[in-house]
């Protein structure tokens, strides 16, 4: 029986299937075990001296620490426009087409409120990132899941997911208003190409359907690889808005900076929302990311170059240990197939044997949704001394039941 009594909104939000591991990793730590975290997406990585500087120099200012804006001060919305002309040749309008919110959770979260109310219908792959599920549970919609294809060449996962889509929509009644995406995938590292988001926005068009995608991995892309833009397609602003992120290529993950980006209703109506329930976030952190907005890029290839480097050792690793998994194009993240020898263990159970055995922490796969079982995630939040003690420890691990 629960402790306390919980609202009907809250009955809808099942217990992190990730606590059962949370939980256990707790305690080895506390009895004095050293375990090696790869269970959750928390960059370790610092941003660059000169963003922190001018955090501290702005903080000093008796002005600053006043309300700020919920939309975001002007000079930060024109810096996030300014930078996607830069990097996608994408042209936006700071004042209608572009907001800031408190991270992408926070943004998808209040989204989903403004845009849904209960009788509507969402699409949301899976698996996926929790969020993307359950912010349309929060706003009261339902909601109703797209396979994500975990096997293939990227054409052939981007040719099935498409047609997932179209069925799940064919399917449906009454029929969906909103379909989250979000690529690079997290947690399946999925990629796609400019062509998929083609099809996907005359689709959108067509059926009267918005589109929602999720942009958090933008800048984490590796060997030649760069993610587009759902805004580069022309006609995307029509059905689309992009949430960016400066969680994971500024490694700004505790300053909560992110944004939503493109179509002017949708921007209009969580401006709209956002007035009432916040006053955006603290303005030295906003002037603090103007100047990182505006810097080179070259702080942030420096962050994708440390990831791409840690998911080499980690998958050169697991493939000497007899774990054969692949290195993926893009996020911070390694998906990978339960090995055969475990293939009778569920997610949860295998990634607390892990644990209890290895010392190695991994996100079970369960947590991402329905069609997550039979893998895990690792996040290489750990430096490469501690990703090549994590193989050591695995490797040991395999050996025992092999």
């Amino acid at each position: 029986m629960a402790k306390y009594e919980e609202f009907p909104r809250i009955k809808r939000l099942p217990q992190y299937v990730f606590a059962v591991v949370n939980e256990l990793k707790a305690k080895m730590r506390r009895e004095g075990e050293d375990i090696i975290d790869f269970g959750m997406g928390n960059p370790d990585l610092t941003p660059a001296p000169h963003i922190i500087e001018k955090l501290c120099e702005s903080a000093k200012k008796p002005h600053t620490h006043r309300y700020s804006m919920s939309q975001g001060i002007p000079r930060l919305r024109k810096a996030i426009c300014d930078f996607y002309e830069r990097q996608y040749g994408v042209k936006l309008d700071p004042e209608e087409e572009a907001i800031m919110t408190i991270g992408s959770k926070e943004g998808i979260s209040h989204l989903m409120i403004a845009m849904l109310e209960p009788g509507d219908i969402a699409l949301v792959p899976s698996p996926r990132y929790p969020i993307h599920y359950y912010a349309p549970v929060i706003a009261g919609a339902s909601v109703l899941t797209v396979p994500l294809p975990l096997e293939g060449t990227d054409s052939e996962k981007q040719e099935q997911f498409l047609r997932n889509i179209y069925t799940s929509y064919e399917d449906s009644y009454p029929q969906p208003k909103v379909l989250i995406l979000n690529f690079p995938n997290n947690p399946t590292t999925m990629v796609v190409t400019k062509e998929f988001f083609k099809e996907i926005v005359d689709f959108a068009k067509k059926k009267n359907l918005w589109i929602i995608h999720d942009f958090a991995y933008a800048d984490l892309c590796f060997d030649g690889y760069k993610a587009p833009s759902i805004l580069e397609i022309d006609g995307a602003k029509d059905v689309a808005v992009e949430l960016y992120s400066m969680t994971k290529g500024f490694s700004m993950a505790g300053w909560r900076v992110g944004f939503v980006l493109g179509n002017p209703t949708i921007v209009y109506n969580l401006k709209r929302l956002k007035s009432y329930l916040d006053y955006g976030t603290f303005t030295p952190i906003q002037v603090a990311s103007v100047i990182a907005l505006d810097s080179d890029y070259s702080i942030v290839e420096k962050t994708r170059d440390i990831y791409s480097r840690r998911l080499d050792i980690l998958v050169e690793g697991l493939n000497r240990a007899g774990w054969k998994v692949e290195k993926p194009k893009a996020t911070m993240f390694l998906w990978a197939k339960i090995p055969p020898q475990f293939k009778d263990m569920n997610s949860v159970d295998f990634s607390m044997k892990l644990l209890k055995e290895a010392k190695v922490a991994v996100a079970p796969g369960a947590g991402f949704g329905e069609h997550g079982e039979g893998y895990v995630r690792f996040a290489v939040v750990e430096n490469e001394k501690r990703i090549r003690q994590a193989v050591r420890n695995i490797k040991k691990f395999l050996r025992q039941y092999s």
